[in-house]
């Protein structure tokens, strides 16, 4: 039986990062869930679909080609033959992100890919719900967090890397905005799972992090029956 690790967490917490390296180190594969749900809310923009369209969104998941490329590093998410790598990363696909993931017939249709891209391989799963949900038989379940002003600035930071001009303050809101749709939805709400290892990253770099969660897995998950 494969091993899956999962790592949840709120946005700007690091659980993208520490689950990328996370699974470079363990030669397993990243499985970035919400780089999904980001192409399903593309692809609905792109064909005039509203996002509380449940029908809607349920023929449109049906007919999507979605995949990872594993031969790039990090792996990069396609559309059929486009890369929508970069197109899903702005703050209205963000948002848009979380209005899908909310819809029962966008969550049945991504949970049933999710569960076979890693009936393939190992791998470690990040997103809100992958240890509650996605996996609840997961050999290893990890919660990342961080207080709302340190993930503010990571995402404040990041933004102003890809060159977006935007202000803390807008960023604070679209975060705030953000954690209350993820943690307020009556479907897969952003919740520790039962026996998740909660990690604080605040004063933590990620180098540190990441020690901790291999430590975790090595004693905690890969060594248990």
């Amino acid at each position: 039986m494969n091993t899956i690790i999962t790592i949840d967490g709120p946005a700007g917490s690091g659980k993208s990062t520490l689950s990328r390296l996370l699974a470079r180190r363990l030669n397993a594969v990243y499985l970035d869930t919400g780089a999904m749900y980001r192409a399903v809310a593309l692809a609905a923009k792109r064909r005039a679909i509203r996002l509380d369209d449940a029908m809607g969104l349920k023929n449109l998941c049906g007919s999507l080609n979605l995949f990872f490329d594993s031969s790039f590093d990090p792996p990069r998410l396609f559309l059929g033959n486009e890369d929508v790598t970069l197109a899903i990363r702005s703050p209205e696909m963000d948002m848009a992100s979380s209005e899908v993931s909310a819809v029962k017939e966008v969550r049945q249709a991504m949970t049933g890919l999710q569960r076979k891209m890693a009936e393939r391989s190992d791998v470690v799963a990040e997103g809100r719900d992958m240890g509650s949900v996605v996996f609840p038989m997961a050999r290893c379940k990890f919660f990342v967090t961080a207080s709302a002003a340190e993930r503010a600035e990571r995402r404040y930071n990041e933004r102003l890397g890809r060159g977006e001009p935007v202000s803390r303050e807008r960023v604070e809101s679209e975060m705030r905005k953000r954690d209350q749709q993820d943690q307020g939805r009556q479907l897969a709400p952003l919740k520790p799972a039962e026996g998740a290892i909660i990690i604080d990253t605040t004063d933590l770099s990620i180098e540190q992090v990441l020690e901790e969660l291999l430590e975790h897995v090595k004693t905690a998950c890969l060594e248990s029956p």
